[in-house]
């Protein structure tokens, strides 16, 4: 009987604290949050989000110490030189201020500037595909520089389907490259189902890679197969690039393509609430829309990775969100997108 309350007691505190957790997770009391936090991984120490959220919390608290404390004691500036701003291009790790962004951009509280606005526009696009005189693609700019662009109808709702249905059944927890080995593995900040499809399995799937060669002027032949995702609620994938960086030698290795020069991403359905791809160094969002789908190149002309196109997946609220990605790598690409006479890989500057 004694075990039986204490087993009870148990569990009722675990329910308390997780309920603390959540409830100070989404106030602005970080104090009150980290403390439920670690009160909470007392009970469950192996607690996903608790574990990852701790992080969180004591760089925001250090950061709002900071702000309280100009300068110390002496007089002087006491911040460490580790706590100094990053002035390289890339960020080192999925910082303070950069999860601010990506949660700003992910509320929709974060905005382009007008003058980054101000220059875009719509147009029907042929890219000199005789075919598509007769039916030119819808384009719409979403980024002068770098350039994000918007293609509207670029997949059916036939063909949606169709892949979906050849996806289920394959589908397996999302991978992401790890930057030492080159292996594929799963992580805590990618939280997806994903499956391949590749082009000769239908002609549909044939149809879509055709499409995304006319939309974007690459060669396919290198592109690597079709990847679907299916995110549920909470299903969210934080900032990364989707280029391989100088010090990750291994990645893409076993492909002998180059690296991933340009994105094709598919929206392949509607999400009710979140589910934006958001690019936290400019301040782009896009939202899901079904059909559409977004470009971009990954490397400058000179095959340096554009540090300004690294972005992310902003968690599901409500309903559901289905992608396809199609990866183009840089070999066959040498004519289609040859070297300018100057470098184009400066300062990162935005």
């Amino acid at each position: 009987m004694r075990k039986y309350f204490i087993c009870i007691d148990t569990i009722n505190r675990r329910g308390i604290a997780t309920y603390s957790y959540h409830r100070y997770d989404v106030s602005s009391n970080v104090e009150t949050a980290l403390l439920m936090t670690n009160e909470l991984l007392q009970l469950i120490p192996n607690h996903e989000r608790a574990n990852g959220n701790k992080v969180y919390y004591e760089k925001e608290l250090k950061e709002i110490t900071m702000k309280k404390r100009v300068k110390g004691d002496d007089g002087s500036d006491d911040t460490p030189k580790s706590d100094l701003p990053i002035s390289k291009a890339e960020p080192a790790v999925f910082d303070y201020s950069e999860r601010k962004t990506y949660e700003l951009l992910c509320q929709g509280k974060l905005k382009p500037t007008s003058a980054q606005l101000r220059s875009l526009s719509c147009r029907y696009v042929t890219n000199e595909v005789p075919f598509l005189k007769i039916g030119p693609f819808k384009l719409e700019e979403a980024s002068k520089d770098p350039y994000i662009v918007i293609y509207h109808d670029a997949m059916y709702d036939s063909e949606i389907e169709i892949v979906k249905r050849m996806a289920k059944p394959r589908f397996r927890r999302a991978t992401v490259q790890n930057a030492i080995t080159g292996e594929l593995e799963t992580a805590n900040y990618r939280i997806s189902k994903s499956a391949w499809l590749k082009t000769e399995e239908h002609s549909i799937i044939a149809n879509i890679v055709q499409r995304t060669e006319d939309m974007t002027g690459l060669d396919m032949l290198s592109a690597e197969e079709l990847q679907v995702v299916n995110y549920g609620i909470g299903g969210h994938y934080e900032p990364h690039f989707d280029f391989a960086r100088r010090e990750e030698v291994k990645a893409f290795q076993g492909l002998n393509t180059g690296n991933r020069i340009a994105t094709v991403l598919f929206y392949m359905s509607d999400v009710e609430q979140g589910g934006a791809t958001v690019f936290t160094a400019i301040n782009i969002a896009l939202r899901p829309r079904k059909g559409t789908a977004a470009f971009w190149f990954n490397l400058h002309k000179s095959g340096e990775g554009d540090y300004r196109t690294r972005h992310a997946a902003c968690p599901v609220l409500t309903g559901s969100k289905w992608v396809s990605n199609k990866w183009i790598h840089e070999r066959r690409q040498e004519f289609r997108r040859p070297c300018g006479l100057e470098p184009d890989h400066g300062e990162f500057a935005i």
